[in-house]
């Protein structure tokens, strides 16, 4: 049995190999029909599970994109009578876009061909943030405003999608909305700190894995870190398949803060009520002290009396 002082978070490291495969029957049935569900198998006597794991975005500070990908290739041909400086298409590759420097002369086809290709963000509607040049960890929210054609054409040419989530290409600053979900595929033996690192690679976010943390959210608003030797997946598992009781938040390392259950059972009360418990609190406080000091007093009578006593009998 898990001994008591034991956190809900390490309870794997005592968890019955039964006990294990009945959470994860219950989480598939949670997720019956779906991707989500996981898969189990054995590897040298081992049981690994492996699935995906759905992660919230949970950042208050812009991250870094790596302006071109390691991995991406950019072909370069020319024909006789091709002019060299010919405005080109960046070419799209499993969703990705070669980065590419921004030409001031691309025209409507162009931006109507990456409209075909993927979502484009409306800039009235959805606040972009821009690095500054003093400090890149600054972020502007400008208002929405209405723009003249040629200004949001040059706008849009900037932004990209990595995943459904848009970037400025020109300042490489990506902008996941607070609690968007995302998603990565894992398996059981992989540690909170290659789960960080594969999902930073899949963004291609050039922050380092050590910027950040993973915290377990729970509906009730407490919060608890995983260690970096923890497992996000069998953590997933322990607290049960659905997200609205818990998530997994990506928050920043020095940023996110643990709040225990005792802390988290008061926060969703409004502040009138919060100040009528510290009153009551105040108020016991007040009657422990009077007790404390009216016992000490007694106690201290009766020392003397029984000094006296000593004092008399010689």
């Amino acid at each position: 049995l898990r001994p008591s002082h034991i956190p809900r978070s390490h309870m794997c490291l005592f968890l019955f190999r039964s006990e294990l495969l009945s959470l994860l029957k219950t989480y598939n049935c949670y997720h019956e029909g779906k991707s989500s569900q996981l898969r189990r198998r054995e590897e040298e006597g081992a049981l690994i599970i492996e699935g995906l794991l759905n992660i919230s975005w949970g950042l208050k500070r812009p991250i870094r994109l790596q302006i071109q990908d390691d991995r991406e290739r950019v072909h370069l041909s020319w024909t006789p009578g091709q002019s060299s400086c010919h405005s080109k298409e960046p070419p799209v590759q499993d969703g990705r876009v070669t980065a590419q420097e921004p030409s001031s002369q691309a025209g409507p086809q162009e931006e109507s061909s990456r409209d075909r290709s993927e979502p484009v963000e409306e800039d009235e509607e959805t606040p972009q943030l821009l690095r500054t040049k003093s400090d890149a960890a600054c972020v502007i929210q400008r208002r929405p405003r209405s723009r003249a054609p040629g200004e949001a054409q040059r706008t849009r040419r900037h932004r990209f999608s990595i995943n459904g989530h848009f970037y400025n290409h020109k300042t490489s600053v990506f902008t996941p909305a607070y609690g968007s979900m995302t998603n990565v595929r894992v398996n059981s033996t992989m540690t909170t700190l290659q789960v960080l690192t594969l999902l930073l690679n899949k963004f291609r976010v050039e922050n380092g894995p050590s910027e950040f943390a993973l915290y377990v959210v729970h509906e009730s608003g407490e919060r608890t870190k995983l260690k970096d030797c923890e497992y996000p997946l069998i953590a997933r598992i322990l607290h049960g398949p659905c997200e609205k009781i818990a998530r997994i938040f990506l928050m920043e390392a020095d940023l996110g803060e643990e709040v225990p259950h005792d802390v988290a059972q008061y926060i969703k009360f409004e502040m009138p009520v919060l100040d009528s418990f510290v009153e009551k609190l105040k108020e016991e406080e007040e009657r422990e002290i009077i007790k404390l000091t009216m016992k000490f007093q007694a106690l201290r009578l009766t020392m003397l009396q029984r000094l006296e006593q000593l004092v008399e009998a010689k």
